[in-house]
Parts: C-alpha cells; structure tokens; sequence
C-alpha cells in the first residue's frame, strides 16, 4: 500500500470519529432537553395543585374560583347547664285569699305568669318555700305559715324543680307539720333541700344537669337548740333529730365540720360543683351582717362554688370572695334574694323604702369543657317585683321580671299605666343600686376565667 493510500484511509477514519462524536454530543443534548421537559412538566403539575389553596393565600386561588375555609377550632365547651333561683314565697294570708276561688279551691298559677318562662327555659328551678303544706285541718294563712296543697300544681307548671325547705317557719305547725311538706312537695315531683322524712336521710342532693353533676346543701339558722333538736322560731323544738339542716351562730364551728363532711360526701358521689342554699342574717338589713361575711368566707375556704342567701326579705349584696387556703378559689355569694312573693307593702311595713316589694331571678351557668373539666361559666340576676293590682276587682299579686333587656316594653308586657311603671323602675333601680357592683366583679372574673381556660386548651 502506498504512502497515501494509506494516509487517505486514516482521514477516512478519523472523519469517522469525528462524525460518532457529535452523534453523541447530540444524543446527550437530546438526553438533557426531554429530562429539563419533564421536570418543567412536574413543575406544572405541582402549581397546578398548589392554586386549590385558599384565596387569601395567593392570587391562583381566585382565578381558580375555588374558596377552602380553614379548619374551624373545636368548640371547647361541651355541655352547658343553668340554675334559676328566686327568694322567698312567703305566703301571707291575704296571698292565699286574693287566689281563693268560689268553689273553695285554689288557683295560683297568674302570680306565676310573668316569670315562669324563665324557670322553664332554665335546666333547674328554685324557690324557698317560706310556708308549710300542713293539712286543711289549719287556716291557710302566714305566720304560723300553712298554704293548700293546690300551690304545689301551679310551682310545677311554672318550671320549679326543687323547693328549699329549712327556713325559719319549717316548723311553724309542729313537727307534723315539717314532715307534710316534705312528703307534699315530693309527692309533686319536686326534690325538697333542708328537711328530711327521718334522720337517715342524706341531708344534701348531687343533681345531675347534663352531665354536669351539681352538690346542693340547704341549712337553716335555729334560734337554739336542745340535744340536737332545733327551735326554730323561738317555738316548740322539732320532736326528731335529722331531720333538719340548722345552725346555731353560737356554735358556728359544729356547722363548718358537718358541711365539710357533707361536702366530702358530695363529691364521693361525684359532685364537681358545688352550691349552698343558706336561710341567715337579719331582716329587713340592706347588707350582710358580720356574721355572714364570716360564715361566707369559711364555706369559699371549704371550696364551696356558689352561696345563695335568703331570710332577710330584702336584695342584700353579691360579691366575690377569695378562699384563705387557696388563692386560685373564687366563690360567688349573693347574700339575700330578697322576696319572691309576699304581702310586705310599704304601707304594711315599718321599713317604707319599698324594698320588701323586691326580689331578683338569679341564675348560674355550669360548663364542661373537652378537657373533662366542669367550671361556674357565668352568673346574672333579673331584678323582680311584687306588683299588687286588682283585674277585674279581683287582687292579683304578679312576680314581674324587670329584665332591663326589656326595659322599653315593661309597660306593655305588664300592662302597666304610668304610675305603676315609674314604681316598677324604682323597684330596679333599688336592686341594681345593691347588687350591680357586685354582679359585674363576679361576671368580669368568670368571662376572664373561661378566656383563659379556652386559650390554654387551644395550646
């Protein structure tokens, strides 16, 4: 082979090698742009899904013309229950009369008509039953107090649950007497608090309210008494021990131990709540007295929740108390609910300021939470007056709610003329002047305290 024979044929091969080389340049430009594609690919994909995000998060989700609302937080509250509780039903003679029909039974159920909506619309209704059911064998009439048996129908049907029944006037026809009412009110359906049938009774009730298990106790102030055996209006002492919740304010320390163990027992039953209905102090006194302050500070340092006073037959304050043994304990107390009903008008009494007309709806919230927790919610009061007019010639005494929420309707709602509307405006204004300052403090540490318990379960 010749010298260019030989140089041609490796021309030959190196153009060959040139020619494989930009085949495989090629090939691996071909190899980038089909992967630099598929990831563009992915790339879209992946903002189409992202546009599905809410409208507030980026301009795609408008123009996809899709809206996702965020997910909503649990509502941590699971179960709500509420107490309504009004004064004393002190039922004086001329009450029992004003409501006698022609055939010789009674009808109370128009005294009720304003205000039976709220204790219907309540999970809890109570009143303290400052009368006895006796029998028909002693006049109806007050002091010593004794009502027809009829009174009971018309507290049903205006939403009342239970009645308490240790009060002064427990015992006004004897022992008998005690011991009729208590089977009357429960032959109703109604749970009597305060007095029982026997001595093995327990003295407290663990109510359940959806769900929310509520430790209720009722006691009465005794005038003395005599081996266990209370007089309670200066009277005769009750023939049976045990069968009534007293104290006596010289002895107050035999009255802190047994609460104490009755509250042990409440909460064995499994109370998680608790309220004492206390039947104390001195009447017609527009403020609590020494005594009370005392006996309400020890039930909050015990751990009682809420203290609902009666006796004094006029609003007294409501405040918050602190306990001594645990600063993070708060009890609400209203020291007197005043009357629900009675026959003390101005011109009957010694005290003319109309305070005796008054009476308050006063009403506890109870909540449980997701957490397992149950806690007092909130509190509030509806002021109420004793309006004693003549319908048709007959005399009626009708409760009236002054709910201020409708303070602009009173008039129309109560079919009320001028005159008895300004004396109905008077009658809030008194309360309120009493207890306004009072409730607010009571509200304002039980919405701050249910701020704070709803925060710290949202983490």
């Amino acid at each position: 082979m010749s010298r260019r024979s030989k140089r041609s044929s490796s021309s030959k091969g190196i153009a060959v090698f040139y020619v494989l080389i930009l085949l495989m340049i090629a090939a691996t430009v071909f190899f980038l742009w089909k992967s630099v594609d598929l990831v563009n690919q992915e790339a879209s994909i992946q903002v189409s899904e992202d546009v599905r995000l809410p409208v507030s998060q980026g301009a795609g989700a408008e123009a996809s013309g899709e809206t996702t609302q965020p997910p909503t937080e649990p509502d941590p509250v699971v179960s709500t229950a509420t107490v309504a509780v009004t004064g004393d039903l002190l039922m004086h003679r001329p009450i029992c009369e004003a409501y006698a029909q022609e055939d010789g039974t009674y009808e109370f159920s128009s005294m009720f008509q304003y205000v039976d909506d709220y204790f219907t619309a309540s999970d809890y209704g109570v009143a303290n039953l400052e009368t006895t059911f006796s029998g028909p064998d002693y006049p109806y009439r007050g002091n010593p107090f004794n009502s027809p048996d009829s009174l009971m129908e018309d507290l049903v049907e205006a939403g009342f649950d239970m009645l308490l029944t240790a009060n002064n006037h427990s015992a006004d026809r004897d022992t008998a007497g005690l011991l009729r009412t208590v089977e009357t009110v429960r032959s109703y359906g109604v749970q009597t608090l305060g007095t029982q049938l026997n001595g093995e009774e327990k003295k407290y009730a663990v109510v359940d309210l959806n769900g929310i298990k509520v430790g209720m106790i009722c006691y009465t102030y005794a005038t003395s008494e005599t081996d266990g055996r209370p007089s309670l209006n200066y009277g005769p002492t009750v023939t049976e021990t045990g069968i009534v919740n007293y104290f006596v304010e010289t002895d107050l320390d035999t009255f802190y131990t047994r609460l104490q163990s009755q509250l042990e027992a409440m909460k064995e039953e499994g109370a998680e709540l608790t309220m004492v209905y206390i039947h104390w102090g001195v009447e017609y006194e527009l403020t609590q007295s020494p005594i009370q302050s005392q006996m309400a500070q020890k039930m909050c340092d015990l751990g009682v929740d809420v203290i609902v006073g009666g006796h004094p037959h006029v609003i007294q304050p409501m405040e918050l108390l602190t306990s001594t043994t645990d600063a993070g304990h708060k009890t609400v107390c209203i020291y007197s609910l005043g009357n629900a009903v009675s026959n003390q008008r101005i011109a009957e009494m010694r005290l003319k300021t109309g305070h005796t007309e008054d009476g308050a709806i006063f009403t506890v919230t109870f909540e449980r939470y997701a957490d397992g927790s149950a806690a007092v919610a909130d509190v509030n009061l509806i002021p109420t007056w004793v309006n004693l007019t003549g319908i048709g010639g007959k005399t009626e005494y009708l409760i009236l709610p002054l709910d201020p929420d409708q303070k602009d309707q009173w008039s129309t709602l109560f079919n009320l003329n001028a005159g008895f509307l300004s004396l109905a405006q008077d009658s809030y204004n008194r309360t309120m002047d009493i207890v306004g300052s009072g409730l607010e403090a009571c509200r304002n540490h039980l919405q701050q305290a249910k701020a704070e318990k709803t925060a710290s379960m949202a983490g």
